[in-house]
């Protein structure tokens, strides 16, 4: 209950705007589709170019981000991503996860049984599946901001499901990463501009206000997957200057 009542206290904060940005991606959609053209913003010019801003510092275990892999969050998954050798684990509850409300679930509770090393199991056929000593660091990949999660409904309105993924992951794991000597980390994906950035800045800094955790304890590093966000990319760090850690473009996005 207290972990739903934090992704209730979210919600309540947020789901308005959200629902406002992706109102403007209709609108801004449409006029592109009728030949608008596509440039850089003269309003942010001041922020393409201003060299003293800078985003925070890399956070503990993410300095070295050579290799990174990625998958659902589910046990066997997990503790072979998590021993795999990789820097990085993104736990992709997006692309990777049939959103099914039981996929859901036992993803977040897998995370919290690797965060605590509780993961190690036996297969029916025998095989061990153990956590070693320097698992990979975990990055956590929530839903867009368009898609809503029907299983949890306020006032007859189901609940963004960006904000069901980061709050029940938040809610259960930001103290336990903390305490493990890493952090709440995040892959953020679909977005298509600089607000829609700044929403997710204050969903962190309402998130560790709420409980009582430092502000710039989250690290989230953008995925530039659509066109408009290659058009505001330093708009996007800007936003999340304190709690970025850095774009990526995956290749099939490039292509």
């Amino acid at each position: 209950p207290e972990a739903l009542d934090f992704v209730a206290r979210l919600d309540a904060a947020f789901a308005a705007r959200r629902f406002d940005l992706l109102t403007e991606r209709r609108r801004r959609a449409a006029l592109l589709r009728g030949g608008t053209p596509l440039d850089f913003s003269r309003a942010t010019k001041s922020i393409r170019e201003d060299p003293d801003w800078r985003v925070a510092r890399p956070a503990p275990g993410l300095t070295d981000r050579r290799v990174e892999i990625t998958g659902p969050p589910e046990r066997s998954m997990a503790v072979n991503a998590l021993n795999s050798g990789a820097q990085v684990w993104m736990a992709d509850f997006e692309d990777a996860t049939s959103p099914t409300w039981e996929n859901i679930v036992r993803g977040q509770l897998t995370l919290i049984d690797a965060i605590d090393r509780r993961i190690d199991f036996t297969t029916t056929s025998g095989k061990e599946y153990r956590l070693t000593d320097r698992p990979a660091t975990i990055m956590v990949r929530p839903r867009g901001w368009h898609l809503t999660e029907k299983h949890l409904v306020i006032d007859e309105r189901p609940v963004p499901a960006a904000l069901v993924d980061f709050g029940l992951y938040f809610f259960h794991c930001a103290r336990r990463q903390i305490d493990a000597g890493s952090g709440p980390y995040f892959y953020l994906p679909k977005l298509e501009n600089r607000y829609e950035a700044r929403l997710w800045n204050d969903v962190f800094l309402l998130a560790q206000d709420l409980l009582d955790i430092p502000r710039g304890t989250v690290r989230a590093t953008v995925l530039i997957e659509t066109i408009t966000a290659a058009f505001e990319m330093e708009e996007i760090l800007y936003e999340l200057r304190e709690h970025s850690a850095g774009l990526n473009a995956g290749r099939w996005d490039y292509l």
